[in-house]
């Protein structure tokens, strides 16, 4: 059976749905969906009228959720899944940060990044500097769905994307990272918080604090994430290269991996070398939806 006959049965049992209105709530939950279907289907080349089936709404409605969301069609969109144009970003991006440091430059500029400032300490500073520290947390929507936020004085410690229907489970991992710690819930600041994460900005804007813990290592790569340009791609062999370890690929990947303050620490813009997009904690298809928002900002941003 084709993609489009299924496409058409798919749309008959949904149509009940089909021009439903989209919630707030629901929309990245459908434009998840629909990255996922893309990047199955990518070398079909799938119309609107599949993806549209696929997630339960009308060609019309499927166009507009999507354009509303990400600022392009899902057809332009489907175009930054590709290998091809990953690999071609991965070099473009490899070859700016080498500039930048053959110019004596700590990295790249940011076309709209927040600066971000890192404060690290070892895992023993840390937990002894945590104890009794008030920490404030919260949830909130972000364009990549429910997301948790932990704050302190000295900046912002966890940013997490969180399953909807179980919220609860990352408070539970915090309190085992900091029991000592003074937890109190911050709707509105919170939600404040994020709001202001996940704007674009001019480069420099609003300048935001991290404060992480981990090993020496760890916060080398960190660091070097934060030095990736937005919507830039690099591969972990890259990123090994850029720190100056070229034989540590993996272990800079283990380390990528440890991030847990995401979009902020962009270990998003890490591929495998072949330009899949690879394992992301948050979700490969989260993590898809990131990069691809991204370069449609920049293209967004390059029509201006």
């Amino acid at each position: 059976m084709t993609l489009g006959k299924v496409a058409a049965m798919q749309l008959i049992s949904t149509k009940a749905d089909s021009t439903a209105p989209t919630t707030a709530g629901d929309t990245y939950a459908r434009i998840e969906r629909a990255i996922g279907f893309l990047r199955a289907h990518r070398d079909e080349q799938p119309e609107l009228g599949d993806l549209a089936a696929h997630i339960g709404l009308s060609p019309s409605h499927a166009q507009r959720l999507f354009s509303r969301w990400a600022g392009i069609s899902p057809k332009r969109f489907l175009q930054y899944l590709t290998v091809e144009h990953a690999k071609q970003l991965m070099e473009q991006t490899g070859d700016m940060m080498s500039l930048s440091l053959n110019v004596g430059l700590s990295g790249p500029g940011r076309l709209h990044d927040l600066f971000v400032n890192m404060e690290a300490m070892s895992p023993g500073e840390f937990k002894r500097a945590a104890a009794g520290i008030e920490m404030r947390y919260g949830f909130g929507a972000t364009p990549f769905g429910q997301a948790l936020v932990v704050s302190t004085s000295r900046g912002i410690c966890h940013l997490s994307f969180v399953e909807r229907q179980d919220p609860g489970a990352a408070l539970r991992v915090l309190q085992q990272v900091w029991p000592d710690a003074s937890m109190e819930e911050d709707p509105a600041g919170s939600t404040a918080l994020l709001a202001r994460i996940f704007a674009p900005r001019a480069a420099g804007e609003g300048g935001l604090s991290l404060w992480v813990c981990g090993s020496n290592f760890q916060i080398q790569v960190w660091r070097a994430l934060l030095q990736i340009p937005f919507a830039g791609l690099l591969s972990y062999q890259q990123l090994a290269v850029f720190l100056g370890r070229p034989q540590a690929a993996r272990a800079v990947g283990n380390a990528v991996a440890r991030n847990r303050i995401a979009f902020l620490v962009p270990c998003h813009r890490v591929l495998r070398g072949s330009g899949e997009f690879g394992i992301y904690h948050w979700g490969t298809a989260r993590k898809a939806a990131i990069c691809g928002w991204e370069a449609a900002a920049i293209d967004a941003a390059a029509r201006d």
